[in-house]
């Protein structure tokens, strides 16, 4: 009469909840209660109120994680996990094994086997062989073309830097522009009203400072040149004026 296996201890429930506490997934072996599976081994993931249900240890069974009770689980033993991945694991085809040639000693040849009946319209003959024959290898398929990686647009080169230039010299506001090294404009004459309306785009202080003397001291010479052309313009005047009374 086969004895019926009790399940987890107190002491064995003690030491899976400790594992799970600490991280670790406990090795259980099902027992016959638990039906098809008994035998095999499974990771007790986590443990559920013993008052809600009987079925309160989740194992991991495969991809499953089914509740069960504690008859239905024994811890399992050491060797255990290293003998169910070796079972699980699959063994190598082995290739079939090649007929022996069959040694007849004073023996009469066997009775020959009436050839079955052959379908209409199709004649053969029909032999008895002990070897079998060789199935036929299916053509291998060659192999698809690795795909091709697509071809990389190439990278747009930045243009040259573009450099404009404002400059004062000898008295004359002149304007240059230029791309890289090549030249895109040379210095040309330009207004002091435009000069100035082009500096104050800029937002430095210093340069609207350095502008600002600079048109001062054009002022003031050209005030000093009105005064000296006024100055010989009344003179002409009065000299026309005495040409005049003495003609």
């Amino acid at each position: 009469m086969a004895t019926r296996v009790r399940g987890l201890s107190e002491g064995d429930v003690q030491g899976i909840r400790e594992g799970v506490a600490a991280g670790r997934r406990p090795k259980v072996v099902f027992t016959e209660s638990a039906g098809q599976i008994a035998g095999q081994l499974g990771q007790v993931v986590r443990l559920t109120d013993p008052a809600e249900s009987d079925e309160w240890v989740v194992v991991r069974f495969g991809r499953d994680e089914l509740p069960f009770s504690p008859a239905d689980l024994l811890v399992a033993p050491r060797g255990a996990v290293a003998a169910a991945r070796k079972k699980a694991a699959p063994s190598p085809p082995q290739a079939p094994p090649r007929p022996e040639p069959e040694f007849v000693i004073d023996k009469p040849p066997p009775a020959r086997r009436p050839s079955p009946p052959l379908p209409s319209g199709q004649s053969g003959t029909v032999t008895d062989s002990p070897a079998a024959s060789p199935a036929a290898s299916p053509a291998a398929s060659p192999a698809p073309p690795a795909p091709r990686k697509a071809a990389r647009a190439p990278k747009p080169k930045p243009p040259p830097g573009l450099t404009v230039t404002l400059a004062y010299t000898e008295g004359e506001w002149t304007v240059a522009a230029a791309q890289g090294s090549k030249t895109l404009a040379k210095p040309y004459v330009i207004k002091p009203v435009e000069a100035m309306r082009m500096v104050s785009l800029v937002d430095v202080p210093g340069v609207q400072e350095a502008v600002e003397q600079i048109l001062a001291v054009e002022r003031a010479e050209a005030e000093q040149e009105a005064e000296r052309l006024r100055a010989q313009l009344a003179e002409i005047e009065s000299r026309l004026a005495e040409l005049r009374d003495a003609g």
